[in-house]
């Protein structure tokens, strides 16, 4: 599931086969563009902004990407096979004479001019991997709405840009409170703790091939997609609901012991659902 780190990752690639390199090949499989040729120009970057991607080619453009759920961006050598899915999935390729990006099952990809980035991810708080970080900030936003569920405030972007479902999840568990307790009832000193604690999380995670948060090989994340398998602290089976961040609902996890506050429907009738994708 692509996250903060994922994406992070994702830029590193890309920046590292594109970047100062001119592009020989540029097929843009959406239809807005699909006569734009990027052909001739060079890449001059490409860097991550939260969950967003944005490769800056020279001549004051910007390819705009977001994966969602299930895109990615794939790099290949001259020669080898594309390995990322069917053709039909193929949204973007940006090819130079010795790499090739092909980016697949891409929900968001637009073509906008730098000075217009902010059209894109002007909305987003403040980066958790960028240079913009500001813990103050991002906590200042997350307590705005004091009511709101806090699995739902951490995954507004608005509030702070890089966290999924997982991270989520997890977070939630570190602090000891169930994703839907209300922010505003965090304990003072568990709310001044949590950008730094979301951050560190992120940043342990963004040059691993394998997300942990737990810091062990064996099981690498201490609550999410672990239904119906016991808690790793108490032994507690681990429980499962839908939450959302306002706009769709995803499965999140916690143990129902190790963690206070209210439940999805503030009684023991939950909706347990095994784990089917991370």
């Amino acid at each position: 599931m692509p996250e903060g780190d994922t994406v992070h990752q994702a830029a590193t690639r890309l920046r590292d086969a594109l970047a100062g390199r001119v592009l020989t090949r540029s097929d843009l499989r959406v239809p807005r563009y699909a006569t734009a040729d990027l052909t001739g120009r060079t890449v001059l970057d490409v860097v991550p902004r939260g969950k967003h991607l944005l490769a800056r080619i020279e001549g004051g453009l910007t390819l705009h990407s977001h994966l969602k759920m299930d895109g990615a961006w794939k790099v290949y050598a001259p020669g080898q096979r594309w390995s990322g899915g069917p053709a039909h999935q193929i949204r973007a390729v940006l090819a130079t004479t010795d790499r090739t990006a092909v980016g697949y099952r891409l929900p968001v990809l637009e073509l906008l001019r730098t000075t217009d980035e902010h059209r894109a991810v002007g909305h987003l708080g403040p980066d958790l991997l960028g240079p913009d970080w500001d813990p103050d900030l991002a906590l200042e936003n997350l307590l705005r709405d004091p009511a709101r569920p806090v699995g739902e405030a951490l995954l507004d972007q608005r509030n702070l840009a890089g966290i999924g479902n997982v991270y989520k999840s997890e977070l939630c568990f570190l602090l000891g409170v169930t994703p839907w307790l209300p922010i505003g009832g965090l304990p003072a000193e568990h709310a001044a703790r949590l950008p730094a604690l979301a951050r560190k999380l992120l940043v342990a995670n963004r040059d691993r091939p394998a997300r942990s948060t737990t810091g062990r090989r064996d099981q690498r994340l201490f609550v999410y997609g672990r239904v119906p398998r016991p808690c790793l602290r108490c032994g507690t089976p681990v429980r499962a609901a839908d939450q959302g961040d306002g706009s769709r609902e995803r499965p999140t996890y916690w143990c129902p012991s190790c963690q206070q506050g209210p439940t999805s429907t503030g009684t023991s009738g939950l909706n347990i659902r095994p784990h089917t994708r991370n």
